[in-house]
């Protein structure tokens, strides 16, 4: 590949924050996508539709569509789901409690919330999914796979038509799970499809590859760029984009989270810029993960721009306001041309 063009493409996960961040980091996404699953964790939560209302109204960017979800609680009442689907919310997040930022008041058990999970199935709202146990004596590198066998099947099995979005998978046992079960769909990060755990740790600790779900073996990472290639229909882009400040980042307890948006669509283009197959092939595979499989999912019309990719080498900026950039100051090979 060297140029082409597809469908302005849908980021189906990020996280923009509030306030200064939220002017700072928003344009970024803003350039490459038209649309993106807002995540739902700020400080204090989004955990009603008034909330996420007011939320949406400060994400103003142009030709953008800020696409809003609701953070569940153990107190969500099921009526909330009814009115967050009249207002247009796209779907509500199961936080585990505690398991990743801002997460402390998520779900503490999940059969606190199946009445309102029935709800959910009722009104066909997605639930989306951050898939990982909580429990400390759990590695933190097995989280998600005990999370699928302890706690997913059982709500698969007894909310069957309940639409779920696995967020940022990050496991072979994830894409297996995902691929074998109906109203099932997951989220792929590009870090995640690029790198193994081994990026955390080379040349000494790397902080701003650090982020929740942890990187994983390598075995996993194959798993998932595979999982990307297999046009199922049921894996689609997600960014998990998630900034933190420079000095909450590179201190004694640093925050998890990789801030990819100002290079997401090259570093999915560096993932799927592969000798194995054509060009044609993966532009066609390309354009479906990226800009049409999470709109079918969610239901949305295709969007009708365009954007542009050339493989025209650029250095990723070494700071983005007082973010790192993931991959900061290094070169990465595809460049978007609005």
């Amino acid at each position: 590949m060297t140029t082409f063009s597809i469908i302005k493409p849908d980021d189906m996960h990020v996280h923009l924050r509030d306030g200064e961040m939220l002017a700072q980091v928003l344009p970024d996404t803003a350039r490459q996508f038209a649309r993106a699953v807002v995540m739902p964790n700020l400080v204090p939560p989004v955990t009603t539709t008034e909330q996420a209302v007011a939320y949406k109204s400060r994400i103003i960017a142009p030709d953008f569509e800020p696409l809003m979800t609701i953070y569940l609680t153990d107190n969500t009442d099921p009526a909330e789901i009814a009115k967050a689907k009249a207002f247009g919310v796209v779907g509500a997040k199961l936080y585990p409690a505690g398991a990743t930022t801002n997460s402390d008041s998520g779900v503490t058990d999940v059969s606190k919330i199946y009445p309102v999970l029935e709800e959910m199935q009722k009104q066909g709202l997605p639930l989306l999914v951050h898939g990982e146990v909580t429990d400390k004596q759990v590695d933190v590198f097995d989280r998600e796979a005990v999370f699928i066998d302890e706690i997913l099947i059982s709500i698969h099995q007894k909310f069957p038509a309940l639409k779920i979005v696995f967020e940022h998978i990050t496991t072979k046992e994830a894409v297996l799970f995902v691929r074998e079960v109906k109203n099932v769909a997951a989220t792929i990060t590009a870090h995640h499809l690029l790198f193994n755990r081994n990026a955390i740790f080379q040349g000494g600790i790397r902080p701003h590859y650090y982020c929740l779900p942890v990187l994983k073996r390598e075995e996993h990472r194959s798993a998932l760029l595979a999982a990307a290639l297999s046009n199922s229909g049921k894996f689609f882009a997600g960014t998990d984009s998630a900034p933190h400040a420079k000095n909450k980042k590179e201190n004694a307890c640093g925050c998890a989270g990789c801030y990819t948006a100002p290079i997401a669509v090259e570093l999915y283009a560096k993932a799927f810029d592969t000798k194995d197959l054509s060009k044609t092939e993966t532009q066609t595979k390309f354009e479906n993960f990226m800009s049409k499989f999470g709109a079918n999912f969610y239901g949305l019309p295709l969007n009708t721009q365009k954007i542009t990719l050339s493989k025209n080498p650029q250095k990723v900026p070494e700071m983005a306001g007082d973010v790192v950039p993931f991959m900061a100051g290094e070169e990465i090979e595809w460049s978007v041309n609005a």
